[in-house]
C-alpha cells in the first residue's frame, strides 16, 4: 500500500466547510513586499533553496505494468478492462490508478444525461450488478429562451441532442460504482494521491508518475512533517485527469501532439429537491439563447429525477470560454438565467442542495490531440472525446479508454516501456471516431456574425440533413484566451442582485461544494510572473480573474492600508479545481498544479 502524509489529510476534506471558513482577503497565504508572491516549488526550484539543502530528498518507488492517471469514468474504464483482459487470457496485470480527491466519484462533476453505449461495452449486465443508472428519459424540450418568455424548437430523432433512450445520472455515483467494480477485479486504487510530476526514463519516454509530496509551509520551507511523494513507475501511463489536465497539458507540450487548439467552455450546475407537484421524473430541456448575446455560444439544461424517493433537478448553464468581453461573468450567468420566469417558477419552494463548476471541452473533433506517445496514451476528456453537440462526454470516455486498454494489453509482455500506436488505429476506426466526425462542425458553426441563429441553420441543413458528410472541417480560430479584449472595448456589464431563495451569492454557493485544502501549503494556483496580474490582466483587462473564476480564488486588495493600489490576492483555499483560470487567463501566467492530495471539492453524485 501507499503510504503518504497526505493520507491523514483526506478525513480532513471529506468535511463539509461551512461559509465562514471559505477564504477572502482578510486570509493571506504569502504576500512580501504588498505583492502576492508565488512559493510552489513546481515555479521556484527547491535546488536553489537553502532552507532545503539537507532535507532527504529520495523517494519510494513501486513498479505497475500499467498506472492510470484519473478516476473518472475514462481512468476507471481502462483500469476495468485490462483486468477483464487479464482475467480473460490468465495473465497477471498489474494496474495502479490513483485520484486526487479524497473518494472516487468527489471531483466528479457533470450534468448529466448519458448513453449508455460505453458501460454496455465495459459490463454488459451493469443493471444485474445494480449500477446506479436508472432515470430513463421520458420527455424532452428544446427553446431559444427571450428575455420574458421562450420558443419552443421541434425535438426530432435527427438532431444530435436527441436523448430517447438515454438515462438521467448523478455520475458522481455511477464513478463511485465503477471504482467498486475496478477494485473487485483487483486494480489498486489509491484515492487522496494527486499525481504531480511526470517521470521519464533515460530515452526521453514516459516512464510513470510521481505524487506530489506534502508538508511543506506556505512560504515554500520545509515541515517537520515533511515526506517526499512516491514514484510511481510502469511500462505503460495512462492519464486520463479530465478537461485541461495539469500533467496532460505538459504531455501535449512535450510530445507536440496538439493538432488544433482546444476550445473550452465552463458549465456550472445546481442540485434542487422541488416542489414534488413540480417534479416530472425523466423530464429533460435545454435552452440556448438569453441571458448570453446573439454571439455568444452557451446554453442551460434542466434534467429531472427521483433519487431514493426524493424530487431532484438538475439545473445548469454552460458559456464557452472564447468569450471576448473581460467584464462577462459566468457565474452571475448563471444566476441571472434562473431569474427567468419559466425557471424561477420551478424553483420557487425548493431547495438547493448543491453547486459546482467545472471546465469542458469544446473543441470537438479537430482538437482531438494524437493519442499515444513514448510511454503512454491520452483517453477521456484528457484526449478532448467530448460531443459537444450532442453534449455527451461520459461514454466517449469510456469508449477512448476501453479501446486503449485493449490496444495496451497485448503489448505489455513483449516491451519493458511501450508506445500503444495501435490505439490511434483503433480510435480511428471506431464508431466513436465515426460519431465525433460527424458532429465536428456543428459547435464552430456558432461562430459567426450570425452566432446561434447561424448555428443552428447550419445544424439544419449540414447535419440534420447532410449528417454530417460535408467535405470541409471547420476551425475555432485561435486559443480562448486569446480572444478576450481590452476593458476599453467593453463596459461593465450589470447583473441581478442574489436574493436568496432563487439566486445566491458566490461564496455561499461555494460552501456547498465541501471544498477543503490543507491551509498552510504553497498555493497551487502559480504565477509564472507575479508581476503580471498588475501590470496586465488589471491594467488592461480590468482583472478578468476574479470574474471567470467560479469560486472567489481571485480578487484583487488594497496593496496596504493607506493606499488605493491594489494587488492580486489568491485565495486558494476555495478553488473547486474547475482549471477555468488556466484557460481563460488572458496571457496563459496562471498554471494550475494539483495541491496536496485529498484537496479540492467534496461532490456528491454530482
Amino acid at each position: 500500500m501507499l503510504r503518504n502524509h497526505a493520507f491523514a489529510k483526506s478525513i480532513q476534506s471529506s468535511m463539509i466547510i461551512s461559509h465562514r471558513s471559505l477564504h477572502t482577503s482578510r486570509i493571506c497565504r504569502y504576500v512580501k513586499n504588498g505583492k502576492w508572491t508565488t512559493t510552489h516549488y513546481t515555479q521556484k526550484p527547491r535546488e536553489k533553496d537553502e532552507r532545503w539543502k539537507d532535507v532527504d530528498m529520495t523517494r519510494v518507488s513501486d513498479e505497475y505494468d500499467v498506472v492510470v492517471v484519473g478516476g473518472g469514468p475514462a481512468g476507471l474504464s481502462a483500469a476495468i478492462r485490462l483486468k477483464q483482459l487479464a482475467n480473460e487470457n490468465n495473465k497477471e496485470v498489474r494496474v495502479c490508478l490513483v485520484e486526487k480527491a479524497a473518494e472516487i466519484g468527489a471531483h466528479t462533476f457533470s450534468g448529466a444525461v448519458i448513453q449508455t453505449d460505453g458501460l454496455d461495452r465495459l459490463i454488459p449486465d451493469w443493471k444485474e450488478q445494480g449500477a446506479p443508472v436508472f432515470q430513463k428519459v421520458t420527455s424532452e424540450k428544446i427553446y431559444i429562451m427571450t428575455t420574458k418568455g421562450r420558443i419552443p424548437v421541434p425535438v426530432m430523432p435527427l438532431l444530435p441532442i436527441y436523448n430517447h433512450g438515454n438515462y438521467v445520472v448523478r455520475l458522481g455515483h455511477v464513478v463511485k460504482w465503477l471504482g467498486e467494480k475496478a477494485e473487485e477485479l483487483g486494480v489498486e486504487i489509491y484515492p487522496g494521491y494527486a499525481a504531480q510530476e511526470i517521470l521519464y526514463d533515460e530515452n526521453g519516454a514516459v516512464k510513470g508518475i510521481a505524487t506530489n509530496d506534502v508538508g511543506i509551509n506556505k512560504d515554500g520551507s520545509p515541515k517537520e512533517s515533511f515526506e517526499r511523494g512516491m514514484e510511481l513507475v510502469a511500462k505503460c501511463t495512462i492519464f486520463a485527469e479530465g478537461c485541461r489536465g495539469h500533467l496532460t497539458k505538459q504531455i501535449i507540450d512535450k510530445f507536440a501532439l496538439e493538432t488544433h487548439p482546444m476550445s473550452y467552455g465552463i458549465g456550472f450546475k445546481e442540485l434542487w429537491e422541488v416542489e414534488p407537484a413540480k417534479h416530472k421524473p425523466g423530464y429533460v430541456e435545454h435552452t440556448l439563447g438569453w441571458p448570453l448575446s446573439v454571439g455568444q455560444y452557451g446554453g442551460s439544461f434542466t434534467y429531472h429525477i427521483e433519487d431514493n424517493g426524493q424530487p431532484l433537478v438538475a439545473i445548469g448553464h454552460i458559456s464557452a470560454l472564447d468569450y471576448k468581453n473581460p467584464y462577462f461573468n459566468p457565474f452571475k450567468t448563471f444566476q441571472k438565467f434562473k431569474t427567468h420566469p419559466k425557471v424561477s417558477d420551478l424553483l420557487e419552494g425548493g431547495t438547493r442542495i448543491s453547486y459546482g463548476a467545472r471546465a469542458l471541452n469544446e473543441g470537438g473533433f479537430q482538437t482531438i490531440p494524437k493519442l499515444s506517445f513514448p510511454g503512454g496514451c491520452l483517453v477521456g476528456c484528457s484526449a478532448g472525446t467530448l460531443n459537444v453537440a450532442k453534449l455527451k462526454g461520459t461514454h466517449p470516455a469510456m469508449t477512448s479508454a476501453q479501446i486503449a486498454a485493449e490496444s495496451i494489453f497485448p503489448e505489455l509482455e513483449n516491451s519493458e516501456r511501450l508506445t500503444p500506436e495501435s490505439y490511434q488505429k483503433n480510435f480511428e476506426s471506431s464508431d466513436l471516431y465515426k460519431e465525433l466526425k460527424k458532429t465536428r462542425n456543428v459547435r464552430p458553426s456558432f461562430n459567426t456574425k450570425l452566432g446561434y441563429y447561424g448555428g443552428m441553420l447550419y445544424t439544419g441543413l449540414f447535419y440534420v440533413f447532410g449528417r454530417g458528410i460535408e467535405p470541409w472541417t471547420l476551425n475555432h480560430g485561435k486559443k480562448d484566451n486569446e480572444k478576450l479584449e481590452s476593458k476599453e472595448n467593453h463596459k461593465e456589464i450589470e447583473y441581478p442582485k442574489p436574493d436568496g431563495k432563487i439566486t445566491f451569492d458566490l461564496l455561499s454557493s461555494v460552501a456547498l461544494t465541501g471544498t477543503n485544502h490543507e491551509e498552510n501549503q504553497p498555493s497551487h494556483l502559480t504565477l509564472k510572473n507575479d508581476d503580471v496580474p498588475e501590470e496586465i490582466n488589471l491594467k488592461e483587462f480590468d482583472g478578468p480573474e476574479a470574474r471567470f473564476c467560479p469560486a472567489g480564488v481571485y480578487e484583487y486588495v488594497p496593496r496596504g492600508e493607506n493606499t488605493d493600489e491594489l494587488r492580486l490576492q489568491i485565495n486558494a483555499q476555495n478553488c473547486i479545481h474547475c482549471k477555468t483560470c488556466d484557460i481563460k487567463d488572458p496571457t496563459q501566467n496562471i498554471n494550475w498544479v494539483a495541491p496536496e492530495g485529498s484537496g479540492g471539492p467534496k461532490y456528491d453524485g454530482c
